[in-house]
């Protein structure tokens, strides 16, 4: 298939349908050559990091909408606008084969149009591009509901947060140090000529200068490093690991954090992953089975211990909850247009519903690490504050550290501090 045509077709399932790129991304890869993929991805991504600003260019530069079936066509017109104001893609290849993927979508008509539109961008660009910079909706390319809720709950921040979900995320690495130490891998990645850099905070994090297929990292498929987020890798570093524990990772997939888990557990924890998602459990099971490392994993709702628990309660559970996502969205720009205002208030209901079911399974004097990739205080400090009032015999560790921001209660990293995602991280202990 067409490459630009692909990626068009990917962000109108998105825009339109509200899927998710995670899913849809693997599928569509499977249609265009192997050498195209990064430039799809490129294309999608970009598209919809910037999607409020390329589509209110396309209000300017459309003489009427287009209707909704030729909403390929709109998402060929905002791919090209991408190409053309964000990416070193030279004008006219940019023009003339997103016009040429028309063909391919066969709808000819529409190549004079995308021609069109195009080229009177490319003549007003300035005018244009300084008349979106008088709107912080379309200046910071985020839906202003979303913008809103950063300037309420970070009013000093707000704007550095958006502009941060703009930017390319950096590629992270987790070292197993149970195979070998950073700096020995960061040997092994200058041989193999990837530059890198040890990660603040963490003990085994490594950052690329630039991004790779992980089939060049050495030693991956053999289960010495895996892609993981430094924020990310705090979680493990955070529960007091030591051998003999009986932990609980609910809500566990992709799995990285039940592997780091493992790993600085040297392999000598019981570990019992939980997820509801049959298919993202399969993750979790692909990367222990390539680190070489063991948990029992249980299809289930961690809400419902009924359903799953042997009644023998855990010395460590960590709660990395479902939340609304908005520390990542540099990472999953679909997030900016799949969330909606109220999906904030339902969230954190499912939040509370679950600490209130899992803390009954913490023993006396164990931790619970309560997590999430969420910037919202509705979420996070608002979320643990809720719990704390509900619970006596709940008190908090306050977490020491040189990341993140002191919260009424626990720690927040904002996205791009360090380099980092934006986490949320509270330590709770039963009396």
């Amino acid at each position: 298939m067409n490459t630009r045509l692909a990626a068009a077709k990917v962000l109108q399932q998105v825009l339109d349908n509200g899927q998710s790129l995670a899913a849809l991304l693997p599928q569509a890869f499977d249609r265009i050559p192997q050498t195209e993929r990064a430039f799809a991805q490129e294309l999608v991504y970009g598209s919809l990091r910037w999607h409020g600003r390329l589509a209110a260019l396309l209000d300017e530069l459309l003489a009427s909408p287009l209707k909704a079936r030729d909403h390929d066509i709109l998402c060929l017109l905002l791919i090209g606008l991408y190409q053309l104001s964000r990416l070193a893609v030279a004008p006219h290849a940019a023009v003339n084969e997103t016009a040429n993927a028309a063909r391919a979508a066969r709808k000819p008509w529409a190549v004079g149009l995308i021609n069109g539109v195009l080229r009177n961008y490319q003549r007003q660009t300035e005018k244009l591009e300084n008349r979106l910079d008088q709107c912080s909706e379309s200046r910071l390319a985020h839906p202003q509901w979303l913008l809103a809720q950063l300037r309420r709950d970070w009013p000093d921040d707000w704007e550095a947060i958006a502009i941060a979900n703009n930017e390319r995320a950096p590629m992270t690495l987790r070292v197993n140090l149970t195979r070998l130490s950073r700096s020995a891998y960061l040997d092994r990645l200058r041989g193999a000529h990837l530059a890198a850099r040890e990660v603040s905070f963490t003990a085994a994090g490594v950052c690329l200068e630039a991004p790779t297929v992980v089939a060049q990292l050495p030693g991956f498929q053999d289960g010495d490093v895996s892609v993981q987020d430094a924020a990310a890798q705090l979680a493990a570093e955070l529960i007091d690991i030591r051998p003999g524990l009986r932990i609980l990772d609910a809500c566990a997939a992709p799995g990285g954090k039940t592997a780091h888990i493992l790993e600085r557990g040297d392999n000598r924890v019981t570990v019992i992953a939980i997820d509801m998602d049959r298919s993202r459990l399969a993750r979790v099971a692909e990367n222990l089975e390539r680190l070489g490392l063991n948990a029992k994993l249980i299809c289930a709702d961690a809400g419902d211990p009924e359903s799953w628990w042997d009644e023998v309660q855990f010395d460590r559970v960590l709660l990395d909850a479902p939340c609304s996502a908005s520390g990542v969205i540099r990472r999953h720009p679909d997030i900016k247009l799949l969330r909606r205002p109220g999906d904030l208030e339902q969230l954190a209901e499912q939040q509370e519903r679950l600490l209130d079911r899992l803390w009954p399974l913490l023993a006396s004097g164990g931790i619970l690490l309560y997590a999430t990739c969420s910037v919202f205080r509705l979420e996070n400090a608002g979320c643990v504050a809720r719990f704390l009032a509900r619970h006596n015999d709940a008190f908090e560790d306050r977490i020491a550290a040189r990341w993140g921001r002191v919260m009424q209660y626990g720690r927040q990293i904002l996205p791009g501090e360090n380099g980092m995602d934006g986490f949320y991280y509270a330590c709770l202990v039963k009396r």
